[in-house]
């Protein structure tokens, strides 16, 4: 993908899992990566992995403050003038029952996975070249009600949302946005909630395409989207699940 040369691109969650994932396949393709993240250690180690030199930029960034958002678009500024794109992938996964939500659990999600999303966008949008594109990381649990995940499907609902009506609001910069919504994609965050086999037998045991995703499936994903093969491609959102939604095992 030679479009991507020269390209710069801001990861958040960019450490690990799906951000990383991005970020390999970016780099590999001669994009310069921003990597956002909370922890500092992490970012540094996803930068000596890429080795790609001043292409990459760690920022230390908690999304959920709107004030490392501002300070995060000053250092792209500041190192590359401009972006080309945007993979808002930041999010974190805690779930309990409904009548088990604290409030303090309930605005941390909501602070990282809605608001974390909305003021990336938000932020960056003004450092975006004409032309260039925006996704945002959903989850198949916007189509399925799963116990216990009530607070986290709401705040991927709102970001799937976000993804037709930023686009809507960008359309006339030729800024495209969608947003990719994974099913059961082996990361760390996966096997921290999952934790035996038995419990990723049973994930597994439901996609059609018989295995669990790997972080590398979304970034091809995210890569085609933000690519100029996508260019009639905005307000959408594309399942990267492996069949889990729309078919059932035979």
């Amino acid at each position: 993908m030679a479009e991507f040369n020269g390209k710069t691109i801001l990861i958040t969650g960019g450490g690990s899992g799906m951000g990383l994932a991005t970020a390999r396949r970016l780099v590999a393709e001669g994009a310069s990566v921003v990597l956002a993240g909370r922890n500092g250690e992490r970012l540094e180690t996803a930068a000596k992995e890429l080795d790609a030199g001043d292409r990459v930029l760690t920022v230390v960034t908690d999304v959920s403050r709107v004030q490392d958002l501002d300070r995060l678009v000053e250092r792209v500024r500041d190192r590359f003038g401009s972006l080309d794109g945007v993979f808002a992938n930041a999010g974190r996964a805690d779930f309990a029952p409904g009548a088990a939500v604290t409030e303090s659990a309930f605005d941390a999600l909501v602070a990282t996975n809605f608001k974390g999303v909305y003021f990336t966008v938000q932020k960056a949008a003004p450092l975006l070249n004409d032309g260039g594109a925006v996704v945002i990381n959903g989850s198949w649990l916007v189509h399925r009600g799963l116990g216990f995940t009530s607070v986290y499907a709401a705040t991927k609902a709102a970001v799937v949302n976000l993804a037709r009506t930023f686009a809507a609001e960008l359309a006339p910069r030729g800024i495209r946005v969608n947003a990719v919504s994974p099913g059961y994609i082996r990361t760390e965050m996966f096997d921290g909630i999952s934790t035996t086999e038995e419990a990723r037998e049973a994930c597994r045991s439901q996609v059609i395409l018989g295995r669990l995703g790997q972080a590398d499936d979304v970034a091809g994903a995210v890569l085609f989207l933000l690519s100029p093969a996508a260019s009639y491609i905005t307000g959408q959102e594309l399942l990267v699940d492996g069949g889990l939604i729309p078919s059932v095992p035979a």
